[in-house]
């Protein structure tokens, strides 16, 4: 049974969310959405429907950032059930492409997060043994991860008392893609001591499985610490699954080759045919090749990409994914469809692209096209009962719900921000006349323009009116945006000026004031949805403004100030109803650049950088990369690479992220 632990009730209106949901739920309906506002407890009351309706249920967030704090709190509220984890396993991941224009071929380079893919394991194993399951996932759960029926067949169920031969269960353990290692064992190894198999399964993440046998008959199976040998407790019966999605039997794997070499005959004909020779020895080469390692070890590298033939679909067929592992009657919650739902619809045509590169030259099967993404209707088919989650629901989640929920009370008490709107004509003298007055007060201020030339133009102007400000557009790497975000917050800068300021991880608790330029300019900046998450970047201050400059009042503009004005309105009465005075959240600044204990040395011995707790960023930059030697950047770059994969491992993947872009930085340099 689900159970949330929690000191908190539901409050505001979140009974009254929840009590629908949950109605909307057993009565069938196929699709609902929480319109929830940022600040008002969307996770909770998604908790407490789980509780109420007790089905295992799947999360979906459209990055790992999102989806890693939304696992933490799951995880908080739901500590006696199985809370699971599911993203891409890559800590780097650079696809297999082929560029035609300058005949270059980029072959695939990943680095795999190693407890990632023990809680991907972990994920399909909760999913096939226990109904109390919650995923939290990224959009990677629609890509392809090996048959269902495969992983399932090959799982062994061992039990004490059973009779069966030492030599059986090893070479069971090698056909589910184990590698015995006598020596240094690993996930997804064994070893054999004497009468006893040692077995590190790919979910576990420090305890060894351990098989003792007395002849032919197991005489005990008990859980040990891989590193103290110490037993922590025995079981009478356990089942093992295999050590990747991807495994598959014997017999199942001969008739793949068999269907992969007939595709490779017909695929050579047409190439030969249309005179392209190059490409045809190059698809044959390689595919001969990844047979012969097939038949020797039951693996090759880039196996994904003969999946449909593994598992014996036709072409075009949909791959199995995350999602086919949960039972029929699971429940899906999308987290910020908005944007969640078109990513999910992007994918699909993406992957495809570039895949038709790589089997025109001959890189490929065409059968690779089939290691893919679902496309979005066959997601849609796979969807379940779901409910929407956002702030701003787009005309998808609106044309398919059946019922849309509101939640826009925070408990914290916190209003939408006033809104003033105001002639673009004198819009510069009003601009500085604002700035001068939150400088006054100590608050920040962010304004946003339609350009990046229009945002270093102002930006510029506003030095020389000695105005503490900077710009933030794409242009600018993500180490250094973090970085003038950091600097916005402890009071080094006192404004940011930038295009589209809706970025993840934006969460600015001292900007009071928000001044958007040409609001009446109709199009995606200045639509209603991103007018109405724009404003919501002031819902943090308790006395947020934003200030829209125009000539006239667009449609969009309209209903995004009668929105917020009506969101402020509830929070209004029941703060008033309920005696609540808004208090600014307080947020801790973090130093996104604090990622390792020392900086590279220079020849004199002397530290480049902070001398205590980490690196300066800027003089990293702008002499760590363009200066240092190319022992000191190799040096800095192993000493980053540990660091960033502490930080994937700790799912701070904003942290790992902004590691790997200086990681970058310092190889375009060597």
């Amino acid at each position: 049974m689900f159970k949330l632990v929690s000191d908190y009730k539901p409050s505001g209106d979140q009974p009254e969310a929840i009590d629908n949901l949950v109605k909307g739920i057993n009565e069938g309906m196929r699709a609902q959405t929480l319109l929830g506002v940022t600040g008002s407890g969307k996770t909770f009351t998604m908790a407490n429907i789980i509780e109420k309706v007790q089905r295992p249920t799947l999360v979906l967030a459209h990055n790992k950032t999102l989806a890693g704090q939304l696992y933490a709190e799951f995880k908080e509220l739901f500590p006696e059930n199985a809370v699971e984890y599911f993203i891409s396993y890559y800590d780097y991941y650079q696809p297999e492409a082929y560029i035609a224009a300058t005949d270059t071929y980029i072959e695939k380079d990943s680095s795999i997060n190693d407890e990632i893919d023990r809680m991907r394991h972990e994920a399909t194993k909760s999913l096939l043994t226990r109904d109390d399951v919650i995923i939290v996932a990224s959009v990677s759960c629609i890509y392809g991860i090996g048959e269902k029926e495969d992983y399932l067949s090959l799982a062994l169920m061992l039990e004490v008392g059973l009779e069966i031969p030492m030599d059986t269960v090893m070479g069971q353990l090698i056909n589910m893609q184990y590698t015995r290692n006598d020596f240094d064992l690993s996930r997804g190894s064994f070893r054999r001591k004497g009468d006893v198999i040692d077995i590190w399964t790919p979910d576990s993440e420090h305890t060894l499985t351990r098989i003792s046998f007395f002849g032919d008959e197991i005489d005990k199976i008990s859980y040990v610490d891989a590193i103290t040998g110490k037993t922590e407790y025995t079981k009478d019966y356990i089942e093992l699954f295999p050590a990747s999605h991807y495994a598959t039997g014997r017999a199942k794997l001969n008739k793949a080759i068999d269907r992969i070499e007939a595709e490779l005959e017909v695929r050579l004909a047409e190439l030969r045919e249309a005179g392209d020779m190059i490409a045809a020895y190059r698809l044959e080469q390689r595919t001969r090749y990844d047979m012969d390692m097939l038949r020797e070890t039951g693996f090759c590298k880039g196996i994904e990409n003969y999946s449909r033939h593994i598992a014996g679909r036709e072409a075009g067929e949909p791959p199995c994914t995350l999602m086919d592992f949960f039972p029929n009657d699971f429940l899906l919650f999308i987290d910020e469809s908005h944007q969640t739902i078109p990513q999910v619809g992007a994918m699909y045509n993406g992957d495809r692209s570039r895949k038709e590169m790589l089997v025109q030259y001959g890189f490929r099967l065409p059968s690779a096209f089939d290691n893919r993404p679902l496309k979005f209707n066959e997601f849609e088919q796979r969807m379940g009962q779901t409910v929407f989650v956002s702030a701003t629901p787009a005309d998808y989640e609106k044309d398919h719900s059946e019922q849309v929920v509101e939640q826009v009370i925070r408990p914290t008490g916190l209003l939408e921000p006033e809104i003033f709107v105001r002639p673009v004509d004198g819009q510069i003298e009003d601009i500085l006349a604002e700035l001068k007055e939150q400088k006054k007060t100590g608050d920040k201020s962010l304004i946003m323009t339609l350009t990046k030339r229009m945002a270093e133009d102002l930006t510029d102007f506003l030095k020389k009116e000695n105005v503490r400000v900077t710009y933030l557009h794409s242009d600018i790497k993500a180490v250094e945006r973090m970085q003038i975000l950091n600097q916005l917050r402890n009071d080094e800068v006192d404004v940011i000026v930038g295009i589209n300021l809706l970025r993840e991880g934006i969460d600015l608790p001292e900007v009071s004031l928000l001044m958007i330029l040409d609001a009446d300019k109709e199009g995606f900046l200045r639509s209603e949805r991103s007018l109405i998450q724009i404003i919501g970047r002031c819902a943090r201050n308790d006395h947020g403004r934003v200030i829209l400059y125009a000539d006239e009042v667009t449609d969009s503009m309209m209903n995004a100030v009668s929105e917020t004005n009506r969101r402020r309105a509830i929070q209004q009465a029941y703060n008033k109803e309920h005696g609540i005075t808004p208090k600014t959240i307080k947020k801790a600044v973090r130093d996104v650049f604090d990622i390792v204990s020392e900086n590279s040395r220079d020849s004199s011995g002397k530290g480049r950088g902070k001398s205590k707790g980490g690196i300066d960023a800027e003089r990293l930059i702008n002499e760590g990369v363009s200066g240092g030697t190319e022992e000191e950047n190799k040096k800095l770059i192993e000493k980053l690479t540990v660091e960033m994969t502490k930080a994937a491992k700790e799912l701070d993947f904003e942290k790992a992220a902004e590691i790997r872009d200086i990681i970058i930085e310092l190889k375009g340099k060597k």
